[in-house]
Parts: C-alpha cells; sequence; structure tokens
C-alpha cells in the first residue's frame, strides 16, 4: 500500500495576509513521515494586481512565494493571464522552481508558451504514475486581443487525456474553470479521477463525488487549505480517498507574521511612491474633476468623445500636488481595460434606456468579480451623452441620436461582463484594448495635461 497526501491552494489573488500560515502548513505537509510522499499544487490566481507589491513587480514577489513551496505543478488563472500583458507573462515564471501545467492556452502560431507544459507525470516513490493536466477558464474576448489564443476546454481534453491515460495510474486535472464546469467534465470524462477545482470560489469542505470523479475545493483568498489522502494498492489503484479542507485562521500565528505581511504592503506602497505621475492644480480638490478628467482620458485613448464610467471605481478622493503611482493605485485598483464599443444609434438609445433602467438599484449594488475591486457599482455618469427622462430621448453632443448613425464610445471591461446592460454584449461591435490598464491611461492623460516641471 502507498499513502499519498496532496495540499492545494487556489485563488489567493496576492491576500498576502494568509501566506504565513499556508507556507507553514504546506512546508509541514512536506515533510509529513506518516506518509510516503506529499504533492503539492496551486489551482492559479496566486497573483492580484490590486496588491501594491505584486503591482510594482509586476508579479514577481508571488512567484517568489510559490519558489518558497517548491510547488510540484501549478496552473494559472484569468488574474494572470488576462490582468498581465503578454510581454509580462511569457516572463513572469521565469525565476520560478516549479513546473507551470496548462493545456489550453497558446501562441497564435498554435504553440505552446515557452513557459508552460501541456502535462506532467510524477512518479511516486513506490511507482505510482499520476498523470497531471491543467486548465485555465477560456475568455477569448480577452485573451486574443492580449496575444494569446486560449481554447475551449471540449477542443484540447480529449487529445491530452488520448496521450496520458496509457502512461499513467491515476489523473489529476488542476482547473481553474469553475465548478460548473468541474462537474460537467466528471460527468463526460470518467478518466479524470480527481478534479482539483478553482475559479468560482467555491468550498468543498469534504469533497465531491460526480460519476468516476472525485471533486476539491477551496474557497478563495487563502482561506481555506486543501488536504486530500490517496491510498493505492500495490497494483498502483487507488484504494481509498479522503478529502478534507484545512481553515486557515484556526491555524497557529507566529510572532513574525504581522510584520511580514504589513512589510509586503509597505514594501510595494514605498516602490509605488518613488514613480511620479503628474502635478496636479489646486482644483483637484473637487473629487469630480479627477473623475471627469478620467472620462475624458478614456474617451481620448479610443478616439471618441463619448465615454461611460461609474463612480463606484474611484475608492478614494485625490488631492491636489504630486500624483504617484501609489495614489493611482489606491484609486483605481482594478485590473480593467478600456474597450471601444461601436453601436448603431438605436443600440445606443437601447443600452443608455438599459443604464437608467437600472441606474437605481446599481447606485449602491455591491459588484463581486469582473475585475471590479471596489465596493458598489455607484452612479452611472456619461460623457457627450444626455437624457431627456420624460421623452426617453438620448442626445449626443447636444444632438438627437441618428438611429442609422455609427457611434463609439469608450466604455470599460468589466461593463461587457456584468448582465445589466446586454446590448453592449449582443449588438455591440467591442475592441479590448490590451494591455494598457484603466488606471494607466488615466495617469498618461494626466501626466500629458499637468506635467511634473523640474526647477
Amino acid at each position: 500500500m502507498e499513502k499519498i497526501r496532496i495540499i492545494h491552494t487556489n485563488d489567493l489573488h496576492s491576500h498576502f495576509e494568509n501566506w504565513p500560515k499556508i507556507r507553514r502548513y504546506l512546508l509541514a505537509a512536506k515533510d509529513d513521515q506518516s506518509v510516503d510522499q506529499t504533492l503539492t499544487f496551486d489551482l492559479g490566481d496566486f497573483m492580484d494586481r490590486s496588491h501594491p507589491l505584486t503591482e510594482v513587480t509586476d508579479g514577481q514577489i508571488n512567484i517568489d512565494l510559490l519558489n518558497q513551496i517548491h510547488y510540484d505543478a501549478v496552473t494559472i488563472g484569468n488574474n494572470e493571464g488576462i490582468s498581465n500583458s503578454k510581454a509580462v507573462l511569457e516572463k513572469l515564471f521565469a525565476r520560478a522552481n516549479f513546473d507551470v501545467v496548462l493545456g489550453n492556452l497558446f501562441e497564435p502560431s498554435g504553440e505552446l508558451p515557452d513557459f508552460v507544459q501541456p502535462f506532467k507525470i510524477i512518479t511516486t516513490n513506490k511507482g505510482t504514475k499520476i498523470g497531471v493536466l491543467g486548465l485555465t477558464a477560456a475568455y477569448p474576448v480577452s485573451y486574443e486581443p492580449n496575444g494569446w489564443n486560449v481554447k475551449l476546454i471540449n477542443d484540447v481534453l480529449p487529445n491530452l487525456l488520448k496521450e496520458i491515460t496509457p502512461k499513467v495510474d491515476f489523473v489529476i486535472l488542476l482547473s481553474h474553470l469553475g465548478i460548473t464546469m468541474d462537474r460537467y467534465l466528471a460527468n463526460h470524462y470518467p478518466a479524470l479521477n480527481l478534479i482539483i477545482g478553482s475559479h468560482t470560489h467555491h468550498l468543498l469542505e469534504k469533497g465531491e463525488f460526480d460519476n468516476q470523479s472525485a471533486l476539491a475545493a477551496a474557497d478563495k483568498w487563502g482561506r481555506f487549505i486543501g488536504d486530500i489522502s490517496l491510498e493505492f494498492d500495490d497494483q498502483h489503484q487507488m484504494s481509498k480517498i479522503k478529502i478534507k479542507t484545512v481553515k486557515t485562521a484556526d491555524l497557529d500565528e507566529d510572532t513574525q507574521d504581522e510584520a511580514e505581511i504589513e512589510g509586503y504592503i509597505v514594501r510595494g506602497q514605498d516602490l509605488l511612491n518613488e514613480e511620479h505621475v503628474a502635478m496636479l492644480p489646486e482644483e483637484f480638490t473637487n473629487k469630480k474633476l479627477f473623475f471627469d478628467e478620467s472620462l475624458h482620458a478614456i474617451a481620448e485613448f479610443v478616439g471618441t468623445y463619448l465615454a461611460i464610467l461609474n463612480t463606484g471605481l474611484f475608492l478614494k478622493p485625490i488631492g491636489p500636488g504630486v500624483l504617484t503611482k501609489r495614489d493611482l493605485h489606491q484609486v483605481l485598483p482594478h485590473p480593467m481595460h478600456v474597450v471601444s464599443l461601436k453601436l448603431k444609434g438605436q443600440d445606443l438609445c437601447r443600452m443608455i434606456m438599459e443604464m437608467e433602467k437600472n441606474r437605481n438599484y446599481l447606485r449602491n449594488f455591491h459588484v463581486r468579480g469582473m475585475s471590479f475591486r471596489g465596493k458598489i457599482f455607484g452612479e452611472i455618469k456619461y460623457r457627450g451623452i444626455s437624457v431627456d427622462q420624460a421623452s426617453r430621448t438620448v442626445y449626443v453632443n447636444g444632438h438627437e441620436v441618428d438611429v442609422n448613425h455609427v457611434y463609439t464610445i469608450a466604455i470599460l471591461d468589466h461593463y461587457v461582463f456584468i448582465p445589466y446592460f446586454p446590448t453592449i454584449e449582443i449588438m455591440g461591435e467591442k475592441e479590448f484594448l490590451f494591455p494598457t490598464f484603466f488606471r494607466d491611461v488615466v495617469g498618461n492623460y494626466l501626466a500629458k495635461k499637468y506635467p511634473i516641471t523640474k526647477e
């Protein structure tokens, strides 16, 4: 008989406040003498540019932390794949001491990126062969403008399984696909013995069993750690599996934890503070000015006069004086991109009516996901667009909308993903403008308009 222990993490999103406890647990598990071998996996979204140190290091701090464990394999999530430019992602794992397993992300040429391998075969100390696959959520609308060819799961998984299953005794999928897709795969791909899930931040405290597959998942932000026990017989066939999760808050603290956690924040903020962007005039005591300038910034970036933003994006007011990268990051921590949206006049009117219909609901609506790092959606604000509520007439630059004219509007990518403005997805011609983040679009605009002059 052989005992294998698997420890898995997922969706940390740069919540480094949980990392010291997680690290101790992982390192202790790797030294567990009650089992024959311990394997460690991470399921992606380990990084999130809303943390200042992740932002200023382009995620290299996250790789350094992963290296502390020497994981057996990791896969990537959308926060690695979409929230970084192609150039940043290509060099992100250059110093990694672990293997990146990912079977559905490709170069435009169809080749695998240099930093990934489609699967990994781990031969245990007693000769059991464990195949490890990795798959990430496929968002062509975001990956393709960023220079990647991301493929749907059903287009790659059959061939991956065909290649790996004859070579192994047991197959594990590191899934950054979400619980719905994990359950689908369990019922359509019985060769997947164990699916360790993530992306939708679901928690399966004692696992789940669908068809012939076991499912495991450990919530988000490092609040839980996944811990799986496997037993294999002498013919290398699994004879027993036990799935559990461990609540990180219940683990012992160390006297150095608080200083380490605070150090990550301070170091990131200090480095961002060194990068000066613009010299804002006294008028910036009025926070409306910053919002109006941001509308102008994204409109200019797209090459139009029309723009839409929501006030909940702006997490704090900004004052006059030197504007730093730290200021921008604190005000706009969202890893969002600007989108150029083209709509015929009749569809523009429909979209604006959708916004007006949902205005009161969204004003205090708590948004989750879709790259939003604030709390509430807030007020919807237009640039170049106005509405006569009594007649339900939409005006562009003071003129009634021409229903047959095609208008270009600057918006953000999360407007495409939230369900409240369906006209954008159904009728809009959308261009996602990678790789520049929304905050950098605003920063570049302010740097040009309010430059820092040397005395």
